[in-house]
């Protein structure tokens, strides 16, 4: 019942407040601040953050509806939603010291500060053991250069999580997450970057010019980087899996009812044995996606690994994101390659979802990791 109230409220507030703007928005390429000002107090920012800090602390099933739901409308804005819980909050939940907890979570949990993720470089994603950022200790302070690129939730951000290599003789092992500020001296935005699709998300690059951290805003201890940066991302695999399921619900509805109105040799094409195995493979793709997705968050909450089955459901969520918007938009026909309408968005939308949090290619890496584990 708890998972059916969640779905039911959040639902709703997708559909009415961001359900009118979702086609503007994206066309705009415009991040609707009057729709982040009605979720900060209803906790949309602080999904999962411990309510002793001002957050909801749901379980993760329950974060997955709340992040499949607002995509479902606008995965623009459910990616915002997802990146800052999974990538940004959570890692400060999971790895900080309590005068981190203390704070930066009541900021990130009302939403007062957006959080970011950054990872990816220009020749740094899927390795993320080869970053060129670096942190030089330096007279009791980290010392931050290097650019990122990439950054969803960039150009709004107020707090970015940021990877670095501190030993630069071993980078794999000798890196650190870091916590930068807006407004730090040397911490810089780029322009806007120009998306195919999840286009109401402000994804920038990010610039470090000797941006000075005390030793304060390290997350865990030195060399600990790859270890958080690894378990944060699985965490994110979760919510990318739970947007991509979104947007391949909202697609197979819009077929749905569009192949019961669309008629052609005067019946609707709904009747046609053809439309009724695209409907039938859509369904079927979606459910399995969510039990796949629900186990993921089932094992996290009960505090085993998850890292396989996080990679299972992303990958298998992402590839039936691009598989059910390609049928939507071809049960369309000429109207769904049409930016009159709306699946033409979700086709555009999906596609991202099998390359951040870690391509499809890197999660068969890991799935096959843990297969091959299992065996010696």
């Amino acid at each position: 019942m708890k998972h059916k109230a969640v779905r039911k409220t959040v639902r709703k507030f997708a559909e009415t407040e961001l359900g009118p703007i979702s086609h503007e928005i994206d066309r705009e390429s415009r991040f609707p601040w009057e729709v982040i000002e009605k979720m900060r107090p209803l906790n949309y920012f602080g999904l999962q953050v411990p309510q002793k800090y001002g957050g909801a602390e749901l379980d993760t099933i329950s974060y997955a509806i709340a992040i499949e739901e607002i995509s479902r409308v606008c995965a623009g804005i459910g990616l915002c939603i997802t990146v800052h819980n999974s990538v940004a909050a959570y890692p400060i939940v999971r790895f900080g010291s309590q005068e981190q907890k203390k704070r930066f979570l009541p900021l990130l949990a009302s939403g007062e500060h957006i959080g970011a993720f950054c990872l990816t470089e220009a020749n740094a994603g899927s390795d993320a053991g080869a970053v060129e950022t670096t942190a030089v200790f330096e007279n009791d302070d980290y010392i931050v250069n290097g650019t990122k690129v990439f950054v969803t939730n960039g150009g709004v951000c107020h707090l970015a999580l940021t990877f670095a290599a501190m030993d630069l003789d071993n980078r794999r092992s000798g890196a650190g997450v870091f916590i930068v500020e807006k407004g730090m001296p040397g911490f810089s935005v780029g322009e806007l970057e120009d998306m195919c699709g999840m286009r109401a998300n402000p994804v920038s690059s990010l610039f470090f010019e000797d941006v000075r951290l005390p030793q304060s805003h390290m997350l865990g201890r030195p060399g600990d980087g790859l270890k958080i940066g690894l378990n944060t991302l699985d965490t994110g695999r979760i919510g990318i899996g739970a947007q991509a399921l979104g947007i391949a619900q909202a697609a197979f509805e819009a077929a749905l009812k569009y192949s019961k109105e669309r008629q052609q040799f005067k019946k609707p094409i709904s009747s046609f044995q053809t439309i009724q195995n695209y409907l039938a493979d859509m369904a079927t793709q979606i459910d399995a996606a969510r039990l796949l997705l629900y186990r993921a968050c089932a094992f996290k909450d009960a505090g085993q690994p998850f890292g396989a089955e996080a990679a299972m459901a992303k990958l298998h969520c992402s590839t039936t994101a691009t598989h059910v918007t390609n049928l939507a938009l071809q049960i369309h026909g000429g109207y769904g390659y049409s930016k009159e309408y709306d699946v033409e968005r979700y086709f555009r939308d999906a596609k991202v979802t099998e390359i951040y949090e870690g391509t499809s290619e890197v999660q068969r890496m890991v799935i096959a990791r843990s297969v091959l584990s299992k065996l010696t």
